[in-house]
């Protein structure tokens, strides 16, 4: 069964880490239930969703819908007359698969945004703090003549890029030297006048989605940064290694998502910042400053790569500033109406 569903997938074209990581879900869910899939009753989907709590605190309902869909669509496939499981089951064993999870038992997608709401853009005031706290760990770890000064300069170059691209975490921990262009409408930002991101989010089940993000005037402080990194920086790390990867560690690897998100939690505090600030907040403050400048929503949309302009407004968080500006801008034209009249 799980092979067969496995091969359906790949016929769809899912990738191959999607595939495994529901092969193994499916698995721990038949040894939870102890029982075989056509013996699988809607109590033993209630049971697990209201029982199985991994790690700390109870799961939340994006998760828990997470596993729903999992099952669901194994025993889609497993009901699916076209592949002859039920027929089969019931003349082996008397007994045949059916669909466990119904309206009444699993959780309904009745959102767009299912996210922590206490997750927010940063402030200005916010940003400059936990610039100045990743650059302050950089001369501290130098003024103490400490190992792991390039590390620290390069994990404060890593989030300036992601805010300054608004870039995802495993977008910018997959870039290159080569993905770093140069852009003729703006030759003044050399080599750095755009990023060519490779390993942008895809969807349904999708390989990554390319898309080439344009560096902005707001943010060419981020091209001194970035220079100095790729010609000071990074080949004292590389040496005599060759490898093209922008931001390497000291034993020739990626950097990994998990140590990306550490570090920021650890300037995030030596800032005095709130905790529900994290690493994808530089994100989310990148579509909010654009907005606030008054970049279009499709060209903020093509910038972050997102497929739907309703993505993009969920990421915003416009302050009041901005909110009374557009207000004071309305009313003037309102004004200057009633006045031509």
């Amino acid at each position: 069964m799980l092979d067969g569903w496995a091969n359906q997938q790949t016929s769809r074209g899912l990738q191959a880490t999607t595939i495994d990581s529901r092969r193994r879900f499916i698995e721990d869910f038949a040894e939870f239930c102890a029982a075989y899939p056509w013996q699988w009753q809607p109590r033993d989907l209630e049971d697990y969703s209201v029982r199985v709590r991994p790690g700390k605190g109870p799961l939340k309902r994006s998760t828990i819908r997470g596993y729903q869909t999992r099952i669901r669509l194994f025993c889609d496939f497993l009901t699916d007359p076209r592949y002859g499981w039920q027929a089969e089951c019931l003349a082996r064993f008397g007994d045949a698969p059916q669909q466990i999870c119904h309206d009444w038992n699993t959780i309904s997608h009745l959102l767009d945004h299912e996210g922590d709401p206490g997750r927010r853009a940063l402030t200005f005031d916010e940003l400059e703090r936990f610039f100045d706290a990743a650059d302050a760990r950089v001369e501290a770890i130098v003024r103490a003549r400490r190992k792991g000064a390039l590390a620290a300069l390069r994990n404060a170059q890593m989030f300036k890029t992601i805010y300054a691209f608004g870039l995802r975490r495993s977008e910018c921990i997959g870039l290159d030297v080569a993905d770093l262009r140069s852009n003729p409408v703006a030759p003044g930002f050399g080599s750095f006048g755009a990023v060519y991101v490779r390993h942008g989010k895809g969807s349904r089940g999708t390989g990554p989605k390319r898309r080439t993000v344009l560096t902005l005037p707001e943010f060419d402080w981020v091209v001194d940064g970035l220079t100095h990194w790729v010609d000071q920086g990074r080949p004292r790390v590389v040496g005599d290694w060759e490898t093209d990867i922008l931001w390497p560690t000291e034993r020739r690897t990626r950097i990994g998502g998990r140590y990306l998100n550490d570090r920021f939690a650890e300037l995030r505090d030596e800032a005095g910042l709130p905790e529900e600030l994290v690493l994808h907040s530089l994100r989310h403050t990148y579509v909010t400053n654009l907005i606030e400048w008054g970049y279009s929503e499709k060209f903020v949309q093509d910038q972050v790569g997102h497929t739907f302009a309703s993505t993009t407004a969920i990421y915003t968080s416009v302050g009041d500033d901005y909110k009374n500006r557009v207000l004071a801008d309305a009313l003037k034209r309102n004004t200057e109406d009633r006045d031509g009249d």
